[in-house]
């Protein structure tokens, strides 16, 4: 593996994907992780793109720089590839010739992704990207370049139909699906589909290892803001017993499982009775106010994992983000208490992040 990393391409720059009209806090928090890192450089950005960069103003590795701003270490990022190429006026007659250039003989990847940022402008290339990805496959094929021990995968965004940024991604550092979004079935038995949110949380910021740990048939939950169900339903698939906190109804299926307790009560009141494995939280309210609710729980020792989202508001998004969890740290170390936190705007996200946060 070390001779694969060390004789890739050097990097420009890195790119992400995000969601589309988030483009400035992807920008923002690649600007804040490459100046914790040292590395230099600028981000920039395009509204409503669907995508970011960070131009290094020195050349760089890629596994280097890839390790300094990993996809699982950003909250705006669905995916995150070193560049290694741009090209913005590729003729349509021979697109393949100029990305071919640009990687070097002997240089080979596992896999090609060809890709549309996921934006309103580029969802017209979806056959496009299917078509050429196959033609893309095939010449590497010919020409060598496909190796099934590579750790890299390569990746070509497409804004145009004339515009691409060739990109590396290390794939034990990278998100494992197409544009960075895992596509889930909306299972027809949930209350609503808010369940598909929880279950691409858990997908995204836990590893297998923690899933299978940490949630057992048997073990303990609380959902605040319950009502109708759709996160209680995740919990109860896995076997856990859930007591749903909301003023509002549950579904009666749910509730016929047997594993669900509802309290019609406050969730910004409700205090469990002894300490539960799992408290979850889908409330409508000011970021900073859950955050601090949230930071209880952990502090008092109430439970042991929680999952919950900030919903952010329309401006000065990143710094919200950040104050809320510099608020959760603070109020945690007020108890003698250190906490762990992971966060993602998920695809099935709107305006918010979700956050998993856990005692150390």
């Amino acid at each position: 593996m070390a001779t694969a990393i060390t004789s890739a391409p050097f990097a420009s720059g890195v790119v992400v994907y995000c969601r589309a009209g988030f483009e400035s806090e992807a920008a923002q928090e690649l600007d804040a992780t490459a100046a914790h890192a040292g590395v230099a450089g600028f981000a920039r950005t395009e509204r409503s793109a669907g995508f970011a960069e960070f131009v290094l103003t020195q050349q760089g590795a890629p596994d280097a720089l890839l390790r300094l701003l990993g996809w699982s270490r950003l909250i705006f990022a669905r995916q995150s590839l070193a560049v290694i190429g741009q090209f913005k006026s590729l003729p349509k007659e021979d697109r393949l010739t100029p990305l071919l250039a640009a990687l070097p003989e002997g240089f080979g990847v596992r896999d090609v992704w060809v890709e549309a940022p996921d934006s309103d402008a580029a969802k017209p290339l979806s056959a496009f990207c299917r078509s050429f990805n196959n033609a893309f496959v095939q010449a590497l094929r010919r020409r060598g370049g496909l190796d099934p021990a590579s750790p890299w995968r390569l990746h070509a965004l497409f804004p145009s139909g004339e515009r691409c940024l060739l990109g590396l991604a290390l794939i034990d550092h990278a998100a494992p699906w197409p544009q960075g979004i895992p596509r889930l079935k909306f299972p027809r038995e949930a209350p609503s589909r808010s369940t598909l949110k929880l279950d691409e949380a858990l997908q995204i910021l836990l590893s297998p290892q923690e899933r299978e740990r940490w949630f057992k048939p048997g073990m303990s939950a609380v959902d605040l803001g319950a009502a109708p169900g759709g996160w209680t339903w995740q919990l109860v698939r896995r076997g856990l017993h859930v007591t749903a906190v909301d003023n509002g109804p549950m579904d009666e299926n749910l509730m016929a499982s047997g594993l669900v307790t509802h309290k019609r009560e406050d969730g910004f009141r409700f205090q469990p009775r002894q300490r539960v494995d799992w408290m979850v939280c889908d409330m409508v309210e000011q970021p900073r106010r859950v955050a601090e609710r949230m930071a209880e729980w952990l502090a008092e020792g109430w439970c042991k994992h929680a999952v919950f989202n900030l919903k952010l508001p329309m401006k000065k998004r990143y710094a919200e983000v950040q104050q809320a969890f510099e608020l959760m740290q603070a109020v945690v170390a007020r108890r003698g208490r250190e906490i762990e936190i992971r966060a993602k705007q998920l695809y099935h996200d709107r305006e918010e992040i979700t956050v998993f946060a856990c005692e150390r």
